[in-house]
């Protein structure tokens, strides 16, 4: 790599504000006489999207291979195999001459209305970041470039250009960036695309706290800070707010504001520098790695293929899967059987290299079976009873009926938030209909996110969430059907019963410009645990057509320092008869905490292969991060002595063995004591006990004398006077007994304040 300091001392500062804005819709300013090339960047994150002619963003994009998308990858809960993808990622980009790929996007599912879910892994930060990170260690491992996105609160597409999320300190630290600081610490992004939308305000491309104070200086983020495609609105508050490249270009007016900013004194030239200097790094890294060289076609079709059937999640099987051999007729029903829905609308729409068509695929599979094919329902929103009529007489001739069922993306997309969470009418019409004549009935979704099923599945027998399952998912659909793959996805998202039941139904779009988070911690499975409401399908399930037992669950000690962290280990066996993979979960549960937590939490998990009979053991480490939680008068992560549950399980809901340790804190945490502070603060802070503990039993005992003995007041006033007592600040007590103290109440407590302070 060349001088970085060299060439920015050499240059101008017209060519440090170029290079800060985009030459074209894809490409960075090069600097010919200074041998600084220009970056090719291409949409992703499931697939490489890059245009015929850079110089057009709507360009028809070269062929490349379309994976699943995030909504399917993260329900594989299998790290190993989103590194896999992320190499093959990396070949399609070299082949195509394109240095970062925009992607993975790892913004929270707050709610599954989102338009734009299908392109983000979870509800929960761990699985999240674990998979975010994955993918961007093999993509960079490759020497292409990731961008992680979008950073952050781009969790609705509904006003997203101007909306302002409005979140309390400790939702987003612990839900909300907590994925997104996994994946920059643990993958290493070359760089960060900024959302859209704004934080308390301020437009996520201003914002120096998120993206100089935490991401760069706190989380030691080393690479460059692109906009998301025109999410700068003012370029010379967005470079002192840390974002070092607008995208798209060219914008000569932002240029010029840049120059006369610097001129003018209002832009500190070393701001500037430090963003030239960012994105130079990343220029020229990716300069590095050779272009040109054609990737295999085939074969990361078939890994489409592999990861498509990985995360399949089997919902229900009354016993009809997998379909046995020698069936006479199957009724495939539903138009993406033949016309498939395997990719979202948006940005990150690819142009396949080819397609597997499901009809096709099934044909190859079933034998001698004959295949009768109804389309079912239209293409658009019309309601066809003529088509639900002739479905059910070709399902009442069969044995089986196959039911294609796509969310169409009028209803899911990038740009717009669903209205709902239900199929079509027509598609609930025509499932209930089927069902109901044909007692072999399967449904196999195409989706982005959970829809609600409550009117429709008790008239069938098995559903198969196949997601939006990439170009080769007609194939895997058709593995997992025949039995060919033994379905081992895990849900990666609550599906709820209904709208209302869901997080952030109360406070879903917002008003005014702004979006309350008021759920704030309580996302996904935190809130419908917490609240105790019945779910279609909880968090981290998923069937199988083989059963696991797991025992023998320990844990390296029951016993802790927080910064020695803990090991957990379970055998698990198959005690099936055909081959399957589990992923094996472990959550924590906080007995007592300062702070309300949700009731657990994911904070580790490993995805195990096994033969029928065969046992492994599946041990899985957790760190400091799995007990803490975030404190905002600390200002920091805390992990608080006392007893927690190791709650070990098949899904959030399935929990097969439980352990109980005790962890012992290591950090000296100040005292957060002050003039407001309650009786019972001071009781529970260990250094406010021991200073304010004999003035309360003073003050306690004083009361209790003028009460007659009857500390409680029932006989009295029917009220319990030592709660009341104990959420009063000292202050307020010390005004009551003004004339008895030596000193007026405040110097009284500011004199204990100062006891606290020396025993630090």
């Amino acid at each position: 790599m060349p001088d970085i300091e060299s060439i920015i001392q050499q240059m101008t500062l017209e060519e440090k504000a170029a290079l800060c804005t985009g030459e074209g819709p894809w490409t960075t300013t090069p600097i010919p006489r200074l041998g600084v090339p220009r970056l090719v960047v291409s949409d992703g994150p499931h697939g490489v999207r890059h245009p015929m002619d850079v110089n057009q963003i709507g360009s028809l994009s070269h062929p490349a291979t379309c994976f699943p998308t995030a909504s399917s990858l993260a329900c594989t809960w299998d790290v190993d195999l989103l590194r896999e993808m992320g190499e093959a990622l990396a070949e399609e980009c070299n082949a195509l001459g394109v240095g970062v790929l925009l992607g993975p996007g790892n913004n929270m599912k707050r709610t599954p209305l989102c338009g734009r879910n299908f392109e983000y892994f979870s509800e929960d930060p761990y699985l999240g970041g674990e998979l975010a990170a994955s993918l961007i260690e093999g993509l960079q491992s490759g020497g292409v470039g990731a961008s992680l996105k979008h950073f952050a609160f781009n969790n609705q597409e509904y006003q997203r250009f101007s909306i302002s999320a409005e979140v309390d300190e400790r939702a987003r630290r612990e839900i909300y960036l907590a994925g997104f600081e996994k994946a920059v610490k643990q993958g290493k992004p070359w760089t960060v695309m900024c959302a859209y939308n704004k934080l308390g305000g301020t437009y996520c491309s201003e914002h120096h706290w998120l993206l100089v104070d935490l991401l760069k200086e706190e989380w030691g983020f080393e690479g460059l800070v692109v906009s998301d495609w025109g999410a700068v609105h003012d370029r010379v508050a967005s470079l002192q707010g840390g974002l070092d490249l607008e995208m798209p270009g060219p914008r000569p007016k932002r240029v010029q504001a840049v120059i006369q900013a610097v001129q003018d004194g209002v832009l500190d030239e070393a701001v500037l520098d430090e963003a030239v200097r960012r994105i130079l790094k990343i220029v020229y890294k990716a300069a590095e790695t050779p272009k040109g060289e054609p990737f295999d076609q085939e074969a990361h079709h078939a890994m489409a293929r592999k990861i498509a059937a990985e995360g399949m999640v089997l919902l229900k099987n009354d016993g009809v899967l997998p379909l046995r051999k020698g069936l006479g007729r199957i009724a495939v029903i539903g138009r993406a059987a033949k016309s498939p829905h395997y990719q979202g609308g948006g940005s990150s729409h690819i142009n396949p290299t080819m397609v597997a068509i499901p009809f096709d695929e099934l044909q190859q599979q079933a034998g001698d079976a004959e295949l009768l094919y109804a389309e079912g329902y239209p293409a658009d929103d019309a309601f066809r009873q003529d088509l639900i009529d002739e479905a059910v007489r070709l399902a009442q001739d069969a044995q089986v009926a196959l039911l294609y069922i796509a969310l169409p993306a009028y209803k899911e997309s990038e740009g717009y938030d669903r209205a709902d969470l239900d199929l079509t009418a027509q598609q609930i019409a025509l499932i209930k209909a089927v069902g109901d004549v044909q007692p072999n009935t399967v449904v196999i979704l195409n989706n982005g996110s959970a829809v609600t099923m409550g009117e429709w599945i008790n008239h069938v027998n098995a559903v198969l969430e196949a997601w939006m399952m990439g170009q080769a998912g007609g194939g895997a659909i058709a593995d997992v059907l025949f039995g060919k793959v033994n379905p081992s996805g895990k849900l990666a998202e609550t599906f709820p019963v209904k709208l209302p039941d869901t997080p952030a139904y109360l406070n879903y779009p917002g008003e005014n410009g702004k979006v309350l988070y008021g759920e704030g911690l309580f996302i996904g499975y935190r809130y419908y645990e917490a609240k105790q409401i019945p779910v279609q399908f909880p968090f981290g399930y998923g069937g199988s057509y083989t059963t696991f037992a797991y025992s023998n669950a320990t844990v390296s000690a029951t016993s802790f320092r927080d910064t020695d962290g803990l090991t957990v280990s379970v055998d698990v066996t198959n005690t099936g008869a055909v081959a399957g993979k589990e992923v094996v979960q472990v959550y924590v549960h906080d007995h007592k905490s300062a702070l309300v937590r949700p009731h657990k939490e994911l904070k580790g998990f490993a995805k195990v292969e096994l033969q029928p009979g065969e046992t492994k053991t599946v041990t899985i480490p957790l760190d400091f991060r799995a007990f803490a939680y975030y404190h905002p008068g600390y200002g920091q992560w805390i992990a608080e002595d006392g007893e927690f549950d190791i709650l070990i399980g098949a899904s959030s809901a399935d929990i097969r063995c439980t352990q109980t340790v005790t962890l012992q804190s290591t950090q000296v945490l100040p005292s957060l004591l002050n003039r407001e502070s309650t009786i019972r603060d001071w009781m529970e802070d260990p250094r406010g006990k021991v200073v304010f503990g004999p003035m309360f039993q003073q003050i306690a005992a004083g009361m209790k004398q003028a009460m007659g003995g009857d500390m409680d007041g029932s006989e009295m006033i029917g009220i319990d006077m030592m709660t009341m007592l104990m959420d009063m600040t000292v202050l307020s007590i010390l005004y009551f007994q003004e004339g008895a103290l030596p000193a007026p109440p405040e110097q009284v407590v500011d004199g204990l304040l100062q006891q606290v302070a020396q025993l630090q």
